[in-house]
C-alpha cells in the first residue's frame, strides 16, 4: 500500500545554509567523519590515552629528554659550565612536558571523548533505529496480509479470527507509527546540535546555533534574527489554518510522542511542518512547551510583582489601566510577542461557541505559563501561587485586546506562509471611547479607524482575504479576580503526564468550571 512505501521511502530534510540536506544521509556522513578525525587525532598524541596525568607525564618523549638531560648535568657537576645549561634545559623540557600533558588532557576531555560518543554511541543508537523502524514496517505488512486474507477467506473459522487479526495490525501500526515520530525526534535533535558538534573542533560562537526551547528570548530572537520567536509563529500559523475550531484547544493534551517530534523539529528551524497541521492539540502543546521552558517567563520576573498589584486595584477602568501601564513597561521583544500571542487569542476567543475558549477559560490554561513567580519551591507550588491572579491579568487583556494592543497584526512576519481564506470578523462592540493614560499614548493613540489582522498560514495553501477586526469594546466590565487554583495545578500536570495516543472524537469535552 502507499502508506508502506510513505514510511519506508520518508525522507527527514532540514534547510541547512540554503540547501536540502538529507539527514539521514548526512548522519553516516557525520559519524564516518567523526570516527576517523577520532583515529587520526589519538595517532598524534604523543602520551597514553586514558591514562591519569601522572603516569602519562612520565611517558611523554619530552619528560625522557628532560630526565636524560637533568642527569647529564649532574653527572657533570656544577663546576661545568654544560652541565649547568643541561640542567636548567632539563628544567625547562620538564615544564614543556607538563603543558603538553594539560594541553593532550583537555584535548581527550574536550574533544575525542565528544566525537567517540557522537561516532560510537550517539549515531549508531539513531541508525540502530531506523532499522527498527524498518522491523516493525515488515511486521505490519504481515499482520495486514494476515487480517485481509481473513476478510477474504471462506474458511469460518478463519472468518472468526478477523477481529483478533484487526487489533493485531492497528497494534503492529501503532508501534510503526510511535517509533517513527521517536526516529524524526531524534534525527530533528541532532540537526539542531550541529553548532555544538562543531564545537568539538573550534569555538565557533558567533555562529552557533541553538534549540529554540530553554533559551532565552532575546538570545533567540538575536541569534534567529527574528521579531517574533520561531515557535510562537509557527505554531499560531498552523492553529490559524486547522485549530480554531477545534473543542478545548490548549487544554487537551496531545500524544507525548508527536509532541516531541513537533518540538524537535522547530528546534532545528526545519520547514517540514505539513503532517503537525491535522493535530492542532499537539502544535496548542509545542507553544504551551515552549512558553513554560523559557528561562525568564514572556510577561518578565521583573515586571511580576507590577502585574499583581494592577491586578489587585478594585476600580475595573483603573484596573485596566494600570495593566495597560505594566504592559507597556515590558522589554521591547517580550512586548513584540506577547502582543503578538495576545492577538492571536483574542482571534481564538470569537470561536468560542464552537472551541469552548472563552477569554476566561484560556486565562486559566494558557495563563501559568505567562506568568511565574522567580521563587524556590515546584511548578505546581508556584503555578498555585500565581493561577488566580494570573487569570486576572490575562483575561482583559485577550478581552480588550484591540484597546491593549490598536495597531494590526501581521501573524507572517517571517514571510514564511501565505494567507488562508477566513470569513469577516464581526465588530460586536464598536465605538468605545476609553483613554489610556493621558502621559503614556503614543503615536498607536485612540484612533477608531478600523483595522485588518492579517494572518497567514502554512506553504502554498491559499490566497489572502483581508479581515475587518473588532474595535475596542463599548463597555468595560469589572472582571472579579477569580479562577481555581487548582486549573493551573492542572496545566502545569498535563505537561508532564505520558498521554496515549487517541482521536479527539474519543476524548471528553473540556470543564473549565471554575471554584472562586
Amino acid at each position: 500500500p502507499p502508506f508502506n512505501n510513505a514510511i519506508r521511502m520518508e525522507s527527514l530534510e532540514i534547510n541547512t545554509c540554503g540547501c536540502s540536506i538529507c539527514i539521514e544521509r548526512r548522519l553516516e556522513l557525520v559519524r564516518l567523519v567523526s570516527h576517523n578525525t577520532h583515529k587520526r587525532l589519538v595517532a598524534c598524541l604523543q602520551g597514553h590515552l586514558g591514562t591519569d596525568t601522572e603516569k602519562r607525564h612520565k611517558k611523554l618523549p619530552l619528560t625522557a629528554l628532560s630526565q636524560a638531560m637533568q642527569e647529564g648535568g649532574g653527572q657533570l657537576g656544577d663546576e661545568s659550565l654544560i652541565g649547568k645549561m643541561m640542567d636548567v634545559c632539563g628544567e625547562a623540557e620538564n615544564r614543556l612536558a607538563t603543558e603538553l600533558m594539560q594541553h593532550e588532557v583537555q584535548i581527550e576531555r574536550d574533544i575525542l571523548d565528544p566525537l567517540n560518543q557522537l561516532a560510537e554511541v550517539e549515531i549508531p543508537n539513531i541508525l540502530k533505529q531506523r532499522k527498527q523502524l524498518a522491523k516493525l514496517v515488515l511486521d505490519y505488512d504481515s499482520a495486514r496480509t494476515r487480517w485481509y486474507q481473513a476478510t477474504k477467506s471462506s474458511n469460518q473459522a478463519m472468518a472468526a479470527k478477523t477481529d483478533s487479526l484487526k487489533d493485531e495490525m492497528d497494534e503492529a501500526l501503532n508501534k510503526v507509527e510511535i517509533c517513527k515520530d521517536q526516529l524524526s525526534a531524534d534525527m530533528y535533535n541532532f540537526a539542531s546540535k550541529e553548532g555544538e558538534y562543531a564545537r568539538y573542533y573550534v569555538m565557533v560562537n558567533s555562529w552557533m546555533e541553538k534549540p529554540a526551547f530553554g533559551t532565552a528570548l532575546e538570545e533567540h530572537l538575536k541569534r534567529s534574527n527574528r521579531e517574533i520567536a520561531l515557535p510562537i509563529e509557527a505554531c499560531i500559523m498552523m492553529l490559524l489554518e486547522t485549530g480554531m475550531k477545534e473543542e478545548g484547544l490548549f487544554r487537551i493534551a496531545a500524544g507525548a510522542s508527536k509532541l516531541k517530534k513537533l518540538k524537535a523539529a522547530l528546534d532545528c528551524s526545519t520547514s517540514q511542518l505539513e503532517e503537525f497541521y491535522s493535530d492542532p492539540h499537539a502544535v496548542a502543546g509545542a507553544l504551551k512547551s515552549y512558553l513554560r521552558e523559557l528561562p525568564e517567563p514572556l510577561m518578565t520576573f521583573g515586571l511580576y510583582d507590577e502585574w499583581i498589584q494592577a491586578s489587585n486595584v478594585s476600580d475595573p477602568d483603573k484596573r485596566l489601566q494600570a495593566l495597560w501601564v505594566t504592559c507597556d513597561h515590558l522589554p521591547k521583544s517580550h512586548k513584540a510577542n506577547f502582543r503578538y500571542l495576545v492577538k492571536f487569542l483574542a482571534k481564538l476567543a470569537q470561536d468560542s461557541e464552537i472551541n469552548k475558549m472563552t477569554p476566561s477559560n484560556i486565562a486559566i490554561v494558557l495563563g501559568p505559563n505567562l506568568l511565574w513567580a522567580k521563587t524556590e519551591g515546584t511548578l505546581a507550588e508556584m503555578a498555585a501561587a500565581t493561577s488566580v491572579h494570573v487569570v486576572a491579568i490575562i483575561e482583559p487583556i485577550i478581552q480588550h485586546a484591540d484597546w491593549f494592543f490598536p495597531d494590526e497584526v501581521d501573524f507572517n512576519v517571517s514571510g514564511m506562509f501565505t494567507m488562508p481564506t477566513h470569513p469577516a470578523t464581526p465588530d460586536p462592540e464598536p465605538g468605545l471611547d476609553r483613554k489610556r493614560p493621558g502621559s503614556l499614548v503614543g503615536q498607536d493613540g485612540d484612533s477608531h479607524t478600523p483595522r485588518k489582522d492579517r494572518y497567514l498560514s502554512r506553504p502554498n495553501l491559499s490566497l489572502s482575504l483581508p479581515l475587518t477586526l473588532s474595535s475596542r469594546p463599548k463597555t468595560l466590565s469589572r472582571q472579579e479576580s477569580r479562577g481555581p487554583a487548582m486549573s493551573a495545578l492542572y496545566v502545569v500536570a498535563d505537561e508532564s503526564i505520558t498521554v496515549t495516543e487517541t482521536p479527539t472524537e474519543d476524548l471528553p469535552s473540556p470543564d473549565f468550571t471554575a471554584v472562586p
